[in-house]
């Protein structure tokens, strides 16, 4: 019988690892499909943030809404543009509280993300959000029923829910209506708004949207 050959051990092509080159390749398929992966990203990223920054408005709102009713106090909602990134204050407006009286909290907006009415907003009467407003002030409240012309960075809630311009805090004012814009800068499409109607304290939110045959709408979310 003549002897059986047998291959060195770890020889041949089926023992055979990558070369330099195949990783490299490798790698840079896998640097290539996470850059499309992360630029295709980008718009949801950025709408994502949009949304953030309306949510954050809505629920601040709510919030002083919900604890002047629940603690039978006044609430403060305190619009800033003049700090970066811009913030809400909700705050009690009487120091030293009653039981279960929440401290201040301030809401930051994502730094893209700002009070503003863009340019190319509507601004007819019948077009803007609940008709507060021309669309041109970023933060515009303090509309009430003796016809004031609004531009207020604030509003107070009330224990029976209604929102005033009382800056005492203590609901003796006029109701207090208004609107205020969010957007990311030079892009109208971002825009959103949030109104509010001083008499039973509703609060609502707005999108902006193409409109058929030209030019944008408000359409309520």
């Amino acid at each position: 019988m003549g002897r059986v050959k047998t291959k060195p051990k770890g020889t041949g092509a089926s023992q055979r690892g990558f070369s330099l080159i195949e990783m490299l390749v490798v790698v840079a398929l896998l640097i290539v499909l996470g850059s499309i992966c992360f630029i295709s990203m980008i718009p949801v990223l950025k709408q994502q943030r949009v949304n953030t920054a309306y949510n954050t408005v809505l629920a601040a709102m709510r919030l002083a809404r919900e604890n002047a009713i629940s603690q039978g106090t006044s609430y403060s909602v305190t619009f800033s543009s003049s700090v970066t990134p811009h913030t809400i204050t909700v705050a009690p407006t009487v120091a030293g509280g009653f039981q279960g009286q929440q401290s201040s909290v301030t809401y930051k907006l994502p730094t893209d993300i700002i009070f503003t009415a863009l340019s190319g907003l509507p601004t007819a009467a019948a077009a803007v959000p609940d008709g507060f407003g021309g669309g041109t002030t970023a933060i515009d409240f303090g509309y009430t029923g003796s016809n004031t012309t609004g531009g207020l960075s604030y509003v107070y809630f009330c224990p029976d829910g209604s929102a005033q311009n009382d800056t005492t805090g203590k609901c003796a004012g006029n109701w207090d209506g208004g609107v205020v814009y969010l957007a990311r800068s030079g892009e109208l499409l971002s825009s959103r708004a949030v109104t509010l109607w001083g008499g039973t304290g509703r609060i609502h939110g707005w999108r902006l949207y193409p409109k058929s045959g030209g030019g944008y709408q408000w359409i309520r979310q």
